[in-house]
């Protein structure tokens, strides 16, 4: 088996969360909320690798500005690596970034590349796709992307075309990949679904050190000769300086485009275990606890003839609500939200107007 050895982790926990807004902030993006579960998602991230990989093998790959806000939650003590992006360059120079971090350690590694944003449920199962695709990873030339068995006809993520039956291991199908398709339409959607060829493309992964920095020699040149100095840096403390130097020049671009709708080598697994990419508040009404009249609350909430709310109240201020029905409701330092549930991907764009008034700036 792959084991503890040599097998590594990157957790990418860039995002800013804007769909979460009020709640999730520049400052305090959705990754580090406690939305579901009971603890911030990044804490969450972490552990779920336990019995996989150790704590001193995971990186976390973040802005710059939540770096101390990460190892303040993770406290002191804690061997999780943490790196700081000075600037957002997209998914492919995150990955090159936590390669050359691992290579410096142990040339050798296999590691996994995980999201601090998704919910997952099944954790016997998630390990043991993990594991598996890990070993194979050591064994194998290949780039593992862990797809999700879709259970629904989903306009909301991209989806992976699986070809031919590559290996069982553990119990777990691997194929081999055929292509990458953008996020459909419902229709389509559904077509894909009635071939059972399809899965959601979650955007984990697992290979080789050797074998992604291979690709990106291949199919991103610049990027990849800019990791293979970066692994060369003699402490940590160089390398995020050198980091900080090279990441404005990057090109901003993200794995999929930049390495797997090119590679041959990809491998697919469907992932069966329980998968959630949170990224609105309807999405999260699932993971919420939920009254006799469907209304999911977090908080300090009391509901009078109202239905299929999502509310989240502040600690120590009540929000009640009476004779409402679909309506997102949240209550956070200095702002309430009121929106329909229909119409909370509008969000971001209530964010550009405030973005354009001082006096708002410190509450995005």
């Amino acid at each position: 088996m792959a084991g503890e050895h040599n097998a590594y982790a990157i957790i990418m926990a860039g995002g800013k969360g804007e769909r979460f807004w009020p709640l999730s902030t520049a400052q305090r993006p959705k990754q580090l909320l406690a939305l579901a579960g009971g603890k911030p998602l990044i804490i969450q991230a972490v552990e779920r690798l336990a019995g996989i990989v150790p704590p001193g093998r995971v990186l976390i790959v973040t802005n710059q500005s939540l770096v101390a806000p990460i190892r303040a939650m993770l406290g002191e003590g804690s061997p999780v690596g943490i790196l700081g992006e000075p600037v957002g360059r997209d998914t492919a120079a995150a990955i090159a970034a936590g390669a050359a971090w691992i290579k410096r350690r142990d040339p050798n590694a296999v590691f996994c590349v995980l999201t601090a944003d998704h919910i997952i449920g099944d954790l016997p199962i998630f390990r043991e796709t993990l594991r598996q695709g890990l070993e194979l990873c050591a064994q194998n030339d290949i780039l593992l992307t862990i797809g999700i068995a879709p259970s629904e006809p989903s306009n909301a993520y991209g989806y992976i075309e699986t070809g031919d039956l590559w290996q069982e291991a553990g119990g777990i199908s691997f194929f081999k990949a055929r292509r990458f398709v953008e996020k459909p339409d419902i229709e389509t959607a559904k077509g894909y679904l009635a071939t059972g060829r399809y899965a959601w493309n979650s955007g984990m992964f697992a290979w080789s050190v050797k074998s992604i920095l291979q690709a990106l020699h291949e199919f991103q040149p610049q990027l990849a000769s800019v990791a293979e100095r970066w692994a060369l840096c003699t402490d940590d403390h160089i390398f995020q300086e050198q980091l900080n130097a090279d990441f404005p020049d990057l090109n901003k671009i993200s794995i999929d485009y930049a390495v797997m709708e090119k590679a041959q080598n990809i491998v697919v697994c469907k992932g069966t275990f329980a998968w959630d990419d949170v990224g609105s508040w309807p999405a999260l009404e699932a993971h919420l606890p939920k009254d006799e009249s469907g209304n999911a609350v977090l908080g300090d909430v009391e509901t009078w003839v109202s239905k299929g709310n999502i509310v989240v109240g502040k600690e120590g201020h009540l929000t009640a609500l009476v004779g409402v029905e679909g309506l997102v409701v949240v209550q956070a330092d200095g702002v309430t939200l009121v929106c329909s549930k229909e119409r909370s991907q509008e969000i971001k764009g209530l964010l550009g107007q405030l973005r354009g008034q001082q006096q708002r700036e410190k509450l995005l």
